[in-house]
């Protein structure tokens, strides 16, 4: 990927993190051309050190700021180990936008979204901050729970199979807290936020492999047993750590991140005769230990060659595996269980390229290819642009992580609202 190099790289740190902003609007996948973002440091808000315009897309080029030494975020110590960034966000016809505390790591790319309000539509968004890091900041720990909920004892209702849910409801605040809102979240950028909160994306990919997992599996428990709504909740899972796990309002997260979460969004943990995805504990292993998952620990069994599986083991016991869901809600279809690519032919591919065209009247960057169910180099191409735009590998062929991104855009240039 193109990057242009930052102008304050001059600076004394020779350590640079990407960013690439993305705006859009709020009332839904509409990409905002000539939006003008202010770039300053959180500590001197008022001094701008670069402005940026997005494309048709909405999206800035990929710059480069800089970061703190790489070594921070490998091992915990007091420093903070990234950069924090303000973002002034400026669209005609849009209510303006500050972003503060947009957190840049070195040698990883950061992908901050940016949703305006039209100036028709009634409230104004209120500027956003972004806190610390949890594994730098100071939050309340896990409150201990039982891996497996006994729902047979207690006569709770619960999904039938393991879904993954086209959205999640997160409860910004504590259970009992009646003023803290709530927000209706796409599954997949659920995990990436809370992935990108609770570790480091500078890590080893086996280690943030398995912490996803880890994430992901207590997530899908919280769903499959209903666990706030049978206690009289309007939600499905809350931003606390001491109840659940950090999600953070507006934040950005890191491009490793988010295409591992692409790659594996079904998968969950299961043990022998358990039907339940794990409530799989876990915690920072440095400030706070648990019976579950130490997430530095993790970083360090990764340094040492352990594949995600061999760390999930270490931590949970060998009889805990990876587990694939039954479903996976708000798709057209399933992924067909090959790669699409130039010589593929049929309603799969026919489908596909539909979908494309149908997203490129929102994103005209992506060419026009004729629905023929033909998988030749005009598709191709489309498809790399595609993965450009949504931060993909452009390898032009359509995967899995492709499939269900091209699935879920198209679900979401198509939708007349999104839920309230």
């Amino acid at each position: 990927m193109a990057k242009k190099l930052h102008a304050a790289q001059t600076t004394d740190s020779p350590y640079a993190g990407g960013l690439r902003i993305s705006v859009t609007s709020a009332l839904g996948q509409i990409p905002i051309e000539g939006a003008t973002i202010s770039i300053s440091v959180t500590g001197s808000p008022d001094v701008v050190i670069d402005t940026l315009t997005t494309d048709e897309s909405g999206q800035t080029d990929v710059i480069e700021l800089p970061a703190p030494p790489l070594e921070y975020s490998l091992t915990p110590q007091d420093q903070q180990p990234y950069s924090e960034y303000n973002f002034t966000v400026n669209a005609p016809g849009y209510e303006p936008l500050v972003v503060a505390g947009s957190e840049i790591l070195p040698d990883v790319l950061s992908l901050q979204p940016i949703s305006l309000i039209p100036l028709e539509m009634p409230g104004r968004e209120e500027d956003i901050v972004i806190p610390d890091h949890t594994l730098y900041g100071d939050y309340p720990p896990k409150i201990p729970e039982a891996e497996i909920k006994p729902m047979d004892e207690t006569g709770e209702i619960v999904l039938s199979r393991v879904v993954i849910p086209e959205f999640v409801i997160v409860h910004d605040g504590v259970p009992s807290d009646p003023t803290a809102p709530n927000y209706y979240v796409r599954y997949t950028d659920y995990i990436k936020n809370v992935a990108s909160s609770e570790i480091y994306a500078t890590w080893p990919e086996s280690a943030i492999y398995a912490n996803i997992l880890a994430i992901m599996s207590f997530t899908l428990n919280r769903v499959y047993t209903e666990w706030y709504r049978n206690q009289g909740y309007n939600f499905t899972i809350t931003s606390s750590t001491a109840f659940d796990q950090k999600w953070i309002y507006g934040r950005n997260v890191f491009e490793n991140i988010s295409y591992l979460v692409d790659t594996i969004f079904a998968n969950y943990l299961s043990r022998p005769g358990v039907r339940q995805p794990i409530l799989t504990s876990y915690c920072d292993g440095r400030r706070v230990n648990c019976t579950g998952l130490s997430q530095w620990g993790s970083k360090y069994l990764g340094d040492e060659g352990y594949s995600a599986i061999e760390i999930i083991h270490y931590y949970y016991g060998s009889d805990m595996y990876i587990n694939t869901a039954d479903a996976i809600s708000g798709v057209p279809s399933s992924w067909p269980g090959y790669t699409l690519t130039i010589g593929s032919s049929g309603a799969k591919v026919q489908q596909m390229q539909e979908q494309l065209n149908r997203i490129r009247q929102n994103y005209p960057a992506i060419p026009y290819i004729a629905a023929d169910g033909i998988y030749g180099q005009q598709t191709a191409d489309a498809v790399k642009i595609f993965q450009r735009v949504f931060g993909l590998p452009q390898s032009g062929v359509v995967d899995y992580p492709t499939w269900y991104e091209i699935s879920r855009i198209y679900v979401g240039v198509s939708r007349i609202a999104e839920p309230d």
